[in-house]
């Protein structure tokens, strides 16, 4: 009996010897930080293209959705108007609906009267300049998505240069946290600088379909009315 409890206290004793290994994290933003300086600068600014990145899609977004925002009716109610010879009523229509669409026809019937071929190319100058308003700032996401992270390699590149100027100051026998840091750099900047340029990739796309759309609407609506010019009175 006694050999048991000798054999069960050897046994707590070990148990009670082992070291306790600790769990460590590392969060993200821990993580970032131990890039050393040259990381966190880049990261910094990544950080700004990002912030302008989300600032010019959702500006984008909500420009372009009240764009494409017409009332369904808005063309027959300007046929109306126009088979009435009521022209006025048709400008003040336009005016109330203030939207891409509304401004091509207020172009077309400032130019009633004129050649087709003239009202046609009056609309078409006035779309040019609605697509343009529509796509304000988009150019600027798609230099982010790009550029970003080109960013991010650049400090890559940084990070590699710290790490092999430690082994190269040291005679190969560098420390390993400033090895440590020089990779660091490497990888957090490569990580941030494609979130970065993930983001602004697709923000820019989804922008691009939704343009699309307004344009189509812009184009049906100056077929429509130019088809109203067309018909027998």
């Amino acid at each position: 009996m006694l050999y048991f409890f000798q054999e069960d206290g050897l046994a707590q004793a070990a148990q009670e010897a082992e070291p306790v290994v600790e769990e460590k994290t590392l969060s993200l933003f821990d993580l970032f930080l131990s890039g050393g300086i040259g990381g966190q600068v880049i990261i910094l600014i990544l950080f700004i293209l990002l912030f302008a990145a989300i600032y010019i899609y959702f500006e984008r977004l909500f420009a372009i959705k009240a764009a494409s925002e017409t009332d369904s009716n808005f063309m027959n109610q300007i046929k109306d108007s126009v088979l009435h010879g009521n022209i006025e009523s048709a400008r003040i229509r336009c005016a109330q609906a203030n939207s891409p669409v509304a401004r091509l026809t207020a172009k077309g019937l400032d130019r009633i009267g004129s050649p087709l071929e003239d009202i046609n190319t009056a609309i078409e100058n006035a779309g040019r300049l609605e697509v343009y308003k529509l796509e304000k700032n988009v150019s600027v996401l798609a230099t982010i998505a790009g550029a970003a992270p080109m960013i991010g390699f650049l400090g890559t590149v940084i990070g590699m240069v710290i790490a092999f100027h430690e082994l190269a100051t040291s005679s190969g026998q560098a420390e390993m946290g400033a090895l440590a840091e020089g990779i660091y750099t490497a990888m957090t900047t490569t990580v941030a600088g494609l979130i970065v340029g993930i983001i602004a990739y697709i923000g820019y796309n989804h922008l691009v379909v939704k343009t699309d759309k307004v344009v189509h609407q812009m184009e049906a609506t100056a077929v429509d009315f130019l088809d109203l010019l067309n018909e027998p009175v």
